[in-house]
């Protein structure tokens, strides 16, 4: 895991103080080291900066920028089965200098050019930039588990991990992008391609930007995605045999993502994403796996005695924290700073302090995300088809009317009568569902994802922004024929996945200097999941089945069977009380003046509605203030 920025100035105003600059900016990915390459060549200037966190071949030769032949690289990330496709390498003749994946990387590309792309198992972005050729080519792993910006305006590209970078060079242009602002404060995060600012892109997952310098273009590519995966026809097999391959493909994953020569860890919340992780590992090993957990004193979000039980089972060498409310708090002031992008999902506090728990002892920690995606975990999948399916049995005319009294029931009793609590938060919304003449899962699903619909948007902003397009727009892209759920898990895997999970997972990681890994994101694993039938993930309301089933083989059911808990923190509670602070100094008239981006009306009346208790405003009391702090960090 390391940090890597550069650019491509036509206008010849860079230097390499400047990359230096905008490189150093990253020092918190990379702590071990730093390296520069500046090229001033016919047509522009080049530059690249790396920042290091060593994790295999931790000797100077492994330093980055790496050069071979005509070629130069920068990367972040692992190449776990490096190994492997060195050993091919060798018996094509290729020799090596260095026990790094880095190198293996320059050499795959002398011998098969992108297409080596597909011979490796990975997280990364890496940049391999030819000086004879004049090109330049940005990969991005498949999943997006490392993030890359690029921005590209008035003769000048731009490139980096985190954009923090772009605002060290003199030539960036910091203009806010409307629809982004919009996009935030619907889902409390920004979905790629879009980004904060105009002109600037993240990269998305499973491609790669090829830039030709000499005919001043650049072309973006798709190598590798998940809807190729779902669309592809279900596989034949029962479900022994599915829980059988399954496994193998998981150990393989947790085996792989162990390789480093630093010392590992893992995440453990004791649910059963963090604890298959967990298990698989100290079956197949007879040293401690070290385990970490935060815990809390308030009950409702507390998980450590859970993880606690797992790992005297599992008898790893485990370690847990109980943070006091004020460590958790002042993990808020760094958010903005860390995220680059306004970023509204608060379970970022207590994954930051997790980090800064496991970084005491290790430099990489594996984590267990998108076993929601994968498996169907999320309360919101049976919830959102069995209404889709309770609504398309009522006629049209009874729907409508119900719709327009859902308005004016007590979400109280919502709540009660449907056991969650997103169909009492978002009544607004579900009372225009219902008066649509149909509904499918999947307008359920951006229902229950957005904090503010469409229209409802429109009543913040003082001018009109037009809605942004995401993928959550793609369904007629997946095979018609597929089912409801799948549909949901891939969309997911396109949107909240990359552009929440993986943001959290990597800039709270990132600011401990610790790299996380993430082995259910091994693209072979959701390439298999994908082709099973949709009842071994949901299996009547038991969500996660076929994972589960494995999880039952290693840990007793006693143990894992019980409620889902979000990783979180009472944040809202703070901001009502403690934290009231904040808002009047980040959400004062002033403040809010400062861009004028927002009605005084639609500001005054969320944030009344917050203090009277209305948890319909927690999220979005949220994320306006995670925008105005964002705003007087970067925007100021």
């Amino acid at each position: 895991m390391c940090g890597l920025t550069g650019f491509i100035d036509y206008n010849k105003n860079s230097s390499k103080e400047i990359l230096q600059q905008c490189t150093n900016e990253l020092s918190h990915r990379g702590p071990d080291g730093a390296g520069y390459e500046f090229f001033q060549q016919t047509e522009a200037q080049v530059g690249l900066g790396h920042r290091r966190l060593s994790i295999i071949d931790l000797s100077n030769a492994a330093s980055q920028p790496m050069r071979y032949k005509q070629y130069c690289i920068i990367f972040n990330g692992e190449m776990y089965n490096y190994a492997e496709v060195r050993s091919v390498l060798q018996q094509q003749g290729h020799q090596f200098s260095t026990h790094s994946d880095t190198e293996v990387l320059l050499h795959a590309w002398e011998q098969w050019g992108a297409d080596m792309i597909h011979r490796f198992i990975g997280m990364f972005v890496f940049i391999i930039y030819d000086t004879q050729k004049q090109e330049l080519f940005c990969f991005r792993d498949r999943a997006g588990v490392k993030p890359l910006y690029y921005y590209w305006n008035n003769g000048l590209f731009l490139f980096a991990s985190e954009l923090k970078s772009f605002h060290k060079h003199p030539g960036f242009t910091k203009e806010i992008n409307l629809q982004a602002v919009q996009q935030f404060l619907q889902y409390g995060y920004i979905m790629a391609p879009l980004s904060i600012f105009n002109y600037t892109h993240k990269l998305l997952p499973g491609h790669y930007l090829h830039f030709n310098i000499s005919d001043r273009r650049f072309s973006l590519h798709k190598y590798w995605d998940v809807y190729d995966a779902y669309n592809k026809p279900k596989l034949n097999i029962s479900e022994a045999e599915a829980k059988t391959e399954l496994e193998k493909l998981l150990i393989s994953s947790c085996k792989y993502r162990m390789v480093a020569d630093v010392p590992v860890g893992v995440f453990l919340s004791g649910g059963y994403d963090s604890t298959i992780v967990t298990a698989l590992l100290q079956a197949h090993q007879t040293e401690k796996i070290k385990t970490y957990t935060i815990g809390f004193n308030e009950d409702d979000h507390n998980e450590a005695m859970h993880a606690r039980k797992v790992a005297d089972h599992l008898k790893t060498e485990h370690t847990e924290h109980y943070c006091t409310t004020k460590e958790a708090q002042d993990i808020i002031p760094g958010i903005p700073f860390y995220c680059d992008e306004p970023f509204g999902d608060s379970s970022i506090i207590p994954t930051t302090l997790v980090s800064q728990l496991a970084r005491k002892d290790v430099t990489v920690a594996l984590s267990a995300d998108a076993g929601d995606e994968i498996f169907a975990g999320y309360p919101k999948y049976p919830l959102a088809l069995g209404m889709v399916k309770a609504m398309n049995t009522v006629p049209h005319f009874i729907k409508k009317t119900g719709g327009k009294l859902l308005k004016h029931v007590p979400d109280s009793l919502l709540h009660g009568l449907t056991g969650h609590t997103a169909v009492s938060i978002k009544k607004q919304r579900l009372s225009k569902l219902l008066q649509e003449k149909s509904s499918t899962p999947v307008m359920m699903d951006i229902l229950l994802s957005q904090v503010y619909s469409n229209e409802q948007m429109e009543t913040v902003f003082n001018t009109k922004v037009e809605k942004p397009w995401s993928f959550f727009n793609s369904e007629n892209l997946l095979n018609k024929n597929l089912g409801d759920l799948d549909k949901l898990l891939a969309i997911d895997y396109k949107t909240y996945l990359p552009d929440d999970i993986l943001v959290k997972v990597d800039r709270a990681g990132m600011s401990t200097s610790l790299e996380g890994r993430e082995p259910l994101l091994d693209h072979r694993v959701i390439e298999f999941a994908a082709q099973l039938p949709e009842q071994f993930k949901l299996k009547g309301k038991n969500k996660k089945h076929l994972l589960k089933e494995i999880v039952h083989d290693y840990v007793p059911k006693e143990i894992m069977e019980r409620p889902k808990m979000g990783f979180g923190v009472p944040v809202f509670n703070w901001l009502r009380n403690e934290l009231r602070y904040y808002a009047d100094e980040y959400m004062s008239d002033a403040a809010f003046a400062q861009h004028g981006l927002f009605r005084k009306e639609a500001t005054d009346h969320i944030m009344q509605q917050f203090y009277k208790g209305d948890r319909n405003y927690n999220s979005l009391f949220w994320y306006l203030l995670m925008f105005q702090m964002w705003y007087k960090r970067w925007m100021d």
